[in-house]
C-alpha cells in the first residue's frame, strides 16, 4: 500500500504565524445526496475552521469539494483520500506563503490518490476533482482541479470564480467550440485535469479581496448539470445557508438527479478587525 501522507510538525512550528488582523466570521452550509441514478456517492465535503489564532492567522478557514470517479467505490476512496491528505498537507505545510501551501495540498493528494491508484488492481484509474476556498484574514484564495466549482455572490452578482478543466471548456476558451456546440457534445464531461492518474497535476490557484456578506458556494458538477447559474443566484440570494443548500441539491433532484450532488455554502457575516 501506498504510505498515508501525515504532518511531522505542528501548524507554526516551522513558519511564525504573522499577526491576526482580521477574522472572518461565517454561517457554513453543507449538503450531499446520491442523486437517483448512482449507487453509491462519489462525493465528499470537507472543511476546518481553527480555534487557535496562530492558525488562523497563519492558514486560515478551508473548505473544500471533490467529486471522485473510477467506479466499484474508488471514485469515492479517491475523494476522501483527496479530502483528508489536501487539507493535513495545507495547514501544516512549512512555507509562509499561502500560494505554495495549496499547491503543496494538491500535488501530495495527487500522489497519494496515483500511487493508490496503481498498486491496488481494484482502484485502477482512480480520481477526483478538488475545489478548495480558503479565507485568510481579509483575502480569500481558491485552488481549483476538475470540473467541480466554486462560486461567488456579491452585492446580487453571480461570478464563477474556477475555470471546468474540461476538453470541452478549453475548446471554447481556444476558440475552437462554442457554447452551443458544446451543450451537448460527446467530451462534455472528459476531464483535462484530475486529482490521480498519471503525470503531474497543475491546480489553478488565486486569490482575492473578501468582503462582508460575501456568499461562496462550492459543489460538484451534480449540481450544475441539472441547476443553471440563474438558479443558484436566486437561491443564494433568497435563503441562509443551509436552507439553500437543501433547495439547490433539491432543483437538482427534481430535474433528474443523474449524479452525486454536493453544495458546500460559506457566508461571511463579519469581518472582524483587529
Amino acid at each position: 500500500m501506498a504510505e498515508e501522507i501525515t504532518a511531522e510538525y505542528e501548524v507554526g512550528q516551522l513558519v511564525e504565524a504573522p499577526p491576526l488582523k482580521a477574522i472572518a466570521w461565517v454561517t457554513v452550509g453543507c449538503k450531499t445526496d446520491l442523486g437517483r441514478v448512482r449507487e453509491n456517492n462519489e462525493d465528499k465535503f470537507e472543511y476546518y475552521i481553527p480555534a487557535e489564532p496562530h492558525v488562523l492567522a497563519l492558514r486560515g478557514e478551508v473548505f473544500l469539494v471533490c467529486d471522485g470517479m473510477g467506479g466499484h467505490a474508488a471514485g469515492q476512496i479517491a475523494s476522501e483520500l483527496a479530502c483528508k491528505t489536501f487539507i493535513d498537507v495545507y495547514l501544516n505545510h512549512p512555507a509562509a506563503e499561502t500560494e505554495i501551501a495549496l499547491k503543496a495540498g494538491v500535488v501530495a493528494a495527487h500522489r497519494y490518490v496515483s500511487d493508490v491508484g496503481q498498486l491496488v488492481p481494484a482502484r485502477k484509474g482512480m480520481g477526483t476533482t478538488l475545489s478548495g476556498l480558503v479565507l485568510l484574514q481579509d483575502r480569500y484564495y481558491v485552488a481549483q482541479v476538475g470540473d467541480s466549482r466554486v462560486y461567488l455572490l456579491r452585492e446580487g452578482v453571480l461570478t464563477q470564480l474556477t475555470e471546468d478543466h474540461t476538453w470541452v471548456d478549453e475548446m471554447i476558451r481556444m476558440g475552437r467550440l462554442s457554447p452551443a456546440e458544446a451543450e451537448n457534445h460527446p467530451y462534455k464531461h472528459v476531464l483535462t485535469r484530475a486529482i490521480g492518474g498519471e503525470g503531474p497535476v497543475e491546480p489553478d490557484i488565486f486569490t482575492g479581496e473578501l468582503r462582508e456578506n460575501d456568499v461562496f458556494l462550492l459543489c460538484s458538477d451534480g449540481l450544475i448539470n441539472h441547476v443553471s447559474d440563474e438558479g443558484i443566484k436566486t437561491q443564494l440570494a433568497a435563503n441562509a445557508p443551509s436552507e439553500a443548500c437543501w433547495k439547490l441539491v433539491g432543483a437538482a433532484l427534481q430535474d433528474g438527479g443523474s449524479d452525486n450532488c454536493t453544495v458546500m455554502i460559506v457566508r461571511v457575516d463579519e469581518i472582524e478587525r483587529r
